[in-house]
């Protein structure tokens, strides 16, 4: 049974150290390695990691909840730019697992002779250490496509894939975020970008619940600011000029199949009274308890964005602003 992906990057990267004891893979490893965050498919090759790699790679798309024809999404990260000097001295590195909990007390590296070592979330250490992860870059665009297929297929249906026809004014409203900052939050040295999307719910010209997602592919920082200019709400495809969008991540362990099921499962019970219901609190209701404890795949919620929004917009946690403005999408 799968039971998430860390046991799985957490094996990978016990047995990648122990592949590194061979002198040859360890050149090809490390190297590879300490330019940039690389593909662990493309790293593994003819070797003998290939075996192992392809298997991990499968049982960490069944515990993502992604079609097995995904892909590689499997990637080796060097943990520290500054660990490059000693890499390139010739220093053998450790191998680990990124956690997917923002805060660990712990992370295990392995060493290559078998032995392993307690390394300290709070502190760089002078060894190199080589991270096994999930490649978020690569895993959230697949997850937002199964999620819109999904949700569409179930009846929450992707309002962008489904504007309405542009009416006598020749366009229609929407909400464009202009600056963006999340909370500075002292995230250890082992983790790496955030990938950060938005669902925006409101009800769909049919009266029934929809939901748009919006990837934020730029916003992988907290405690920096960021001017997209980018559209958040599409206002023609709603019934309502009012929408909530619940901010969301994926730090590696999103599982998009709980969460299609999560999300369908709170908005198909709801029923358009005549009178808008903010859907924020039956979205986050229907989230799974442990996507708010250990794994921070909840960011921040904002309630009831109208075509008339401006100004500055606090996160109902506290964990982040938009500056919003409205804007008109003239008809070509």
């Amino acid at each position: 049974a799968v039971t998430g992906v860390r046991p799985v990057t957490d094996g990978l990267a016990r047995t990648l150290a122990a592949a590194l004891a061979d002198p040859a893979v360890a050149a090809r490893v490390t190297a590879a390695a300490a330019a940039q965050p690389v593909d662990l498919a493309t790293v593994a090759g003819n070797t003998p990691l290939a075996g192992p790699v392809r298997a991990a790679n499968q049982r960490v798309l069944a515990a993502k909840g992604l079609p097995a024809d995904t892909g590689s999404l499997l990637r080796l990260r060097l943990a520290h730019p500054d660990m490059r000097a000693a890499l390139a001295r010739g220093v053998t590195p450790l191998v680990a697992a990124t956690p997917n909990d923002d805060t660990p007390t712990t992370v295990t590296g392995y060493d290559p002779a078998g032995g392993t070592v307690a390394l300290d979330p709070a502190r760089i250490p002078t060894r190199p250490v080589l991270l096994v992860e999930v490649d978020t870059a690569k895993a959230l665009p697949a997850g937002l496509a199964y999620l819109r297929t999904e949700l569409a297929r179930r009846g929450v249906g992707d309002v962008a894939s489904a504007l309405a026809p542009v009416t006598a004014a020749a366009g229609y409203w929407a909400t464009k975020v202009t600056a963006v900052r999340l909370s500075d939050d002292e995230e250890p040295w082992i983790k790496g970008d955030a990938e950060i999307y938005s669902v925006v719910a409101g009800f769909g010209l049919d009266g029934k619940a929809k939901v748009d997602l919006v990837q934020m592919p730029y916003l992988n920082e907290d405690g920096r600011t960021y001017y997209p200019n980018q559209l958040l709400v599409h206002y023609s495809a709603y019934k309502y000029n009012l929408a909530d969008v619940v901010m969301m991540e994926d730090d590696g362990d999103t599982n998009y199949q709980q969460l299609v099921q999560a999300i369908a499962s709170a908005l198909l019970t709801i029923v358009d009274g005549g009178v808008y219901t903010p859907l924020v609190n039956a979205i986050l209701a229907a989230i799974p308890t442990s996507w708010y404890t250990d794994d921070p795949d909840y960011v921040d919620s904002w309630y009831t964005l109208a075509t008339y929004s401006s100004g500055r917009l606090n996160g109902a946690s506290g964990n982040g602003w938009f500056d919003v403005v409205p804007y008109f999408v003239e008809e070509l």
